[in-house]
């Protein structure tokens, strides 16, 4: 009998240590989920061993219910200090090669970003030229930055085909030199061949440095008065958007009502426009840009109306509207089709006016040797650039001596202002002023 039962007590005394292993295995588990748990212990008199994270007393985030929360906003506006960088668009057409190397040497600065573009009734011989002077100039070939449209466009003014170059030149410049890797630049600038400067690049910085990022200068207006008639009701087709050869524009007889989906205004073709609003024009993130840009595919003289239109309907870029384009042009009164060609007879009205642009000019103008001499201190033959803080030496130019030091870059971020940026800075303070910023932004006149 004795021995019967010893198997039976050993037997009970293993299952006893196997029944303690596994309470002190599940205290153990207790307390370790206690140390991990986000919740106190019931008792709020009660001590607490363990530190825990006090619980969160807002709801859980749940995913956006629209689409346009989840898309990307306007980048906030750069605060750095540093000069600003422009990105320019200079365009031309058959024979216009000469007058935009000119423009080109005369706005050049090694910290700015350019493209050239010829359009499609350019000869292919003129772009070819025009890159293979880019690629042999010992400056811009050293630094880079200066691109030529290879595959032109062929544009038609009163079309919307100059909208669609002036897109791709801005798209373009976001993407960079390929992989979606943009250049640092904070205005985007479109000219023509026959536009000119009339203050350094130094100038320009120096004043564009003090200023908001986030600004575009638009010459607008909603009134469009004759217009609404003559351009926004007639519907047109451009041949240029899908013909290899220019035509004229032709006229669908019937005609279209005013939209009612956004608000039309009108102004000068010829802008200066923030990188945040460039980004928005392209990447779009609502469908306001290219909403707008179909309308305008059938408007006469679209170039200006599409982003004077764009910006002056969308709410976070309507307050950043500047009512000037920069620009100093003589107009016939009424205005025709064109401005007067610019002669030396308007020299003291150019410079009056403080504005940094000035168009048009006759190709090889006297007028533009003397701004190159009197205002860009552009001296030493006709490949020369304008000089700048930034040339190696520079401090000789603008004592009737060559600039040929500007071949080597020095220090791209020095900033030497002239007389041009105390005219620069005058107009832009009367622009930015209390009776001209706010009261002309985007107003809606009656009239229209």
């Amino acid at each position: 009998m004795e021995s019967a039962a010893c198997p039976a007590r050993a037997a009970a005394a293993v299952d006893l240590r196997w029944l303690l292993s596994v309470a002190a295995g599940g205290l153990f588990a207790l307390l370790l989920l206690l140390t991990i748990s986000p919740f106190p212990f019931p008792s709020s008199s009660s001590p607490r061993f363990f530190l825990s994270p006090t619980p969160s007393s807002s709801p859980r985030t749940l995913p956006p219910l629209f689409v346009e929360s989840t898309l990307s906003g306007p980048a906030p506006p750069s605060t750095t200090t540093s000069p600003p960088r422009f990105a320019y668009l200079i365009s031309g057409s058959a024979g216009d090669a000469g007058m935009m190397r000119r423009c080109l040497l005369a706005l050049y600065h090694p910290r700015n970003r350019y493209i050239l573009h010829l359009d499609a009734e350019a000869p292919d011989a003129d772009r070819a030229g025009l890159a293979a002077y880019v690629a042999a100039h010992p400056l811009l070939s050293k630094t880079g930055n200066v691109r030529v449209v290879e595959k032109a466009n062929l544009v038609t003014y009163r079309g919307p085909t100059m909208v669609t170059t002036t897109l791709h030149a801005a798209a373009a410049f976001l993407w960079g030199e390929g992989r979606g890797r943009g250049a640092d630049w904070d205005w985007f600038i479109n000219l023509s061949a026959s536009d000119y400067p009339l203050v350094t690049q130094d100038d320009l910085m120096h004043v564009f440095s003090k200023l908001p990022r986030d600004l575009n200068f638009i010459d607008h207006t909603s009134n469009i008065s004759w217009k609404a008639f003559a351009r926004a009701m007639p519907v047109i087709i451009d041949p240029a958007l899908y013909m290899k050869t220019k035509g004229d524009l032709f006229w669908v007889p019937e005609r279209r009502s005013l939209p009612t989906a956004f608000k039309l205004f009108t102004g000068s073709a010829w802008m200066v426009l923030s990188r945040p609003f460039v980004e928005y024009l392209i990447w779009g993130w609502d469908n306001l840009p290219r909403t707008v840009l179909m309308y305008y595919a059938n408007f006469i003289s679209s170039p200006e109306g599409y982003f004077h239109t764009v910006a002056c309907n969308a709410e976070e870029f309507r307050n950043t509207t500047v009512n000037s384009d920069l620009h100093y042009i003589s107009w016939d009164n009424p205005p025709m089709q064109h401005p007067h060609h610019l002669t030396l007879a308007d020299w003291d009205a150019m410079l009056a006016s403080g504005a940094p642009f000035a168009r048009k000019f006759p190709r090889d103008d006297p007028v533009l040797d003397r701004i190159d001499a009197e205002v860009l201190a552009r001296r030493g033959g006709a490949d020369v650039v304008a000089p700048g803080g930034w040339c190696a030496g520079a401090g000789e130019v603008g004592n009737g001596k060559s600039n040929e030091t500007c071949a080597a870059v020095g220090d791209a971020a020095v900033v030497r202002p002239g007389p041009g940026a105390e005219r620069l800075q005058g107009l832009v303070s009367s622009l930015l002023s209390e009776e001209n910023f706010r009261p002309k932004q985007c107003v809606v006149e009656e009239e229209n």
